[in-house]
């Protein structure tokens, strides 16, 4: 606890003032070796048990004991040696495990210190006055300065828990965000394998059941074959695309140009109608689009499992305040307020929360599927 190098220079400057001090009153002081002595056996005692005592434990208690003994022994033989007090208190106050120890300890050092002037100074009268004004300004010192630096040790002590418990709040935080950033990537690649490689496979299901029906008539073509070999290969290209970390979303046309191949493969596996229609005044940025065309793709998708439609309409048109994408179709419809679970619309649903839009769906005569985001969240 006193081993630090601020201690040991502390201890070096305190012990050479006072050799200094015997060395020059040497030829007057009958009992130089006593404060000699008393002061060899305090360095001995603080640099063999201040490396590993503890505040308030035996080799604390026993150092303080010496220090009371060496301000006497030093005190009562040349005043001035009072100046040990400046390295004996603070000791006491360090070594001290409670305010109440630090003070006994500056009381007896002080103690110390005024026996020592009754003894060295005379006429009495003389030794009293000097020993109560040298009492009261080094007692009252250490006090006041312990206690002060005492309660900044206390409050470093609270700033110290209370940076432990900071931490420990920001580690729990972290985790929670990671636990949050897991969810919403399994989140994020349910969307993605229910947008491409379900769909995909999807619409094998239809080629496949599509070349069955042409075998069992005796009427398979070529291009049926083609076909279900075309949606095999995309199918393969998106899970390894999804493998490699990124969506499958062939934008390198645009938008516009996405939305006609998806609505030429949708005509080619279904037989159903497709028109697009796209009108915008500016282009959109990566993202939007890739959210769009997730919309156009769901909306698809559920024409070809539910709807029973005959012709679809897409269209991407600017909307009041954003764009606005809708599919339309003349099929069987279905209720709005009775959709089921799952990754389809309510899936949607979520991607357009995120990217601060809306998705409404109205059944009338058909069912049209409109996804709105706002200009603000979208301008390129």
């Amino acid at each position: 606890m006193l081993n630090s190098r601020w201690w040991l220079a502390a201890l070096a400057v305190v012990t050479i003032a006072c050799a200094v001090i015997i060395a020059a009153g040497a030829a007057e002081l009958s009992r130089w070796w006593i404060a000699a002595a008393a002061l060899a056996v305090f360095v001995v005692v603080f640099l063999t048990l201040g490396r590993r005592v503890h505040q308030g434990g035996v080799g604390a208690v026993a150092i303080v004991a010496v220090s009371i003994l060496t301000t006497f022994a030093l005190a009562s033989t040349e005043p001035s040696l009072a100046v040990f007090q400046s390295i004996a208190m603070p000791a006491g106050w360090v070594l001290s495990r409670t305010r109440r120890g630090g003070i006994l300890a500056s009381l007896g050092i002080g103690l110390a210190t005024g026996a020592g002037f009754l003894v060295s100074i005379s006429p009495f009268e003389n030794a009293l006055v000097s020993a109560l004004i040298t009492f009261a300004f080094s007692f009252g010192g250490s006090v006041a300065i312990g206690l002060w630096i005492w309660r900044i040790g206390a409050y470093g002590d609270e700033r110290a828990r209370l940076l432990d418990e900071l931490m420990a709040a920001q580690d729990e935080l972290a985790t929670l965000h990671r636990d949050a950033g897991v969810t919403a990537e399994r989140e994020r690649l349910a969307r993605e394998l229910h947008d491409t490689i379900a769909q995909s496979l999807a619409g094998l299901v239809l080629v496949a059941q599509r070349s069955r029906r042409e075998l069992a008539a005796g009427k398979l073509t070529d291009e049926t074959l083609a076909l279900l070999e075309e949606g095999a290969r995309e199918a393969l290209t998106e899970t390894r695309t999804l493998v490699a970390g990124s969506a499958p979303v062939e934008l390198g046309s645009g938008l516009a140009g996405a939305l006609e191949v998806l609505a030429e493969r949708f005509r080619r596996e279904s037989g159903v109608s497709v028109s697009v229609s796209v009108e915008l005044d500016a282009p959109l940025d990566r993202d939007a689009e890739v959210v769009l065309l997730r919309c156009a793709q769901e909306g698809l998708a559920n024409v070809r499992k539910h709807a029973k439609a005959t012709r679809v309409a897409v269209s991407l048109a600017e909307a009041e305040g954003g764009v606005e994408l809708r599919v339309a179709d003349d099929g069987r419809g279905l209720d709005p307020t009775a959709i089921p679970d799952g990754f389809g619309l309510s899936g949607l649903r979520a991607r357009l929360d995120l990217a601060g839009g809306t998705l409404d769906v109205a059944s009338d005569g058909g069912t049209t599927i409109t996804a709105r985001l706002p200009r603000a969240e979208v301008a390129g």
